[in-house]
Order: C-alpha cells, then structure tokens, then sequence
C-alpha cells in the first residue's frame, strides 16, 4: 500500500525520483539529505522510499515520539532521543544496525536555517555502524528526487574526511533548495 501512496503523491506533486546507483545502496545506509531548508524535504522523501518498498528511519526528539501521534511518527521510521540529555548517538545508531537494516536519514545541517557548517555526526555514525553513506537530494528546480550515490564503507576507511566532505560540497552544487538563503553550499 504505500508503495501506491508514494508514487501516487510524487506523481500527484510533480516530482521524480532519479537513482545515481543501485536501488539495493538504499537497504542499508546512512543517508545523508541536503539542503535541508524546509518540511517538505521529509515528506518527499518518506514518498520515495515508500515507491522503492525500502526501510527508512529518521532520528527525531522524542516529544514527537511521546505525543499523541507518536505512533504515527514512529510507524513512518522516527526514533525518539532525549535532547535534553546528552546521547552517545554515535554508537546508539551503531547498535541500531546491528538489529535491522534501514536507511537513517541524517540532515548534517541540523536544522532548517542557514549553518556555517555540516556536523561530522553522520560520517562517525557511518564508520563506527560500517555502513555506506548513501547521498539523497531534493532539486526544487526541477522537482527531482536524487538517490543512491554512495561512499563505500572501504572508501570511508581509506580517504580523509576532508576528500569527503570537498566530494559531498561538489555535489551539492547542482542542487537548487527549496529556500536558497536558508543553504550554505560551502558544508565544511
């Protein structure tokens, strides 16, 4: 069923969604989601993956867990964290892996406004889980869904974090956000 939901609302909405590899990167990954400058994007994503049949999680404060509608949240892949406390999300999201495979959505901005820099959560979470970053990206230009390059666990293991991030900075350079001033193309 929400295989049909989710081509039926991207459809509906004009969007497409382009793979840039294999639809199988998205089994098992941390996916890495930018520009992130409005709601929209979670949406739109949550579609897609819905169209490919492919897990999906995404960790969110736990008062939207807890809430009335906490259900629905954690049916669409929320995982409630405490904020108020401090987490050890690193190796948390690591043991996550270790009982199913899904893609962890990860917005490295951490929030909807304009940042002068990525957190470099994502690519511990990736290293210490062993799982690849997958990049994902909505181009509201031309309401594309990009999916599914991936940075290989060996290549995470081998090349700097700086080569990473300066590959992650390039490619985002095609990417037109849905509110431009809330986007710092320069991540790192």
């Amino acid at each position: 069923m929400k295989k049909l939901i989710g081509k039926l609302m991207l459809k509906l909405l004009g969007w497409k969604i382009v793979l840039e590899g294999d639809v199988n990167n998205l089994n098992r990954c941390i996916l890495v989601v930018a520009p992130h400058t409005a709601n929209e994007e979670y949406l739109l994503g949550n579609f897609a993956y819905w169209a490919l049949e492919k897990p999906l999680k995404i960790i969110i404060k736990d008062a939207h867990t807890k809430a009335w509608y906490g259900g629905i949240v954690k049916a669409l892949g929320g995982i409630g964290i405490d904020r108020s406390q401090k987490n050890d999300l690193v190796n948390f999201v690591a043991n996550e892996f270790k009982k199913e495979d899904f893609s962890l959505v990860i917005t490295p901005e951490g929030t909807r406004s304009w940042v002068p820099k990525w957190r470099k959560g994502f690519y511990h979470m990736a290293l210490a889980a062993k799982v690849p970053i997958v990049v994902a990206a909505g181009d509201f230009k031309d309401k594309i869904i990009y999916l599914g390059k991936k940075i290989s666990v060996e290549e995470l293991e081998n090349r700097s974090f700086e080569d990473i991030m300066e590959e992650l900075e390039q490619y985002y350079q095609k990417i037109t956000p849905k509110v431009p001033a809330n986007w710092n193309p320069k991540i790192y």
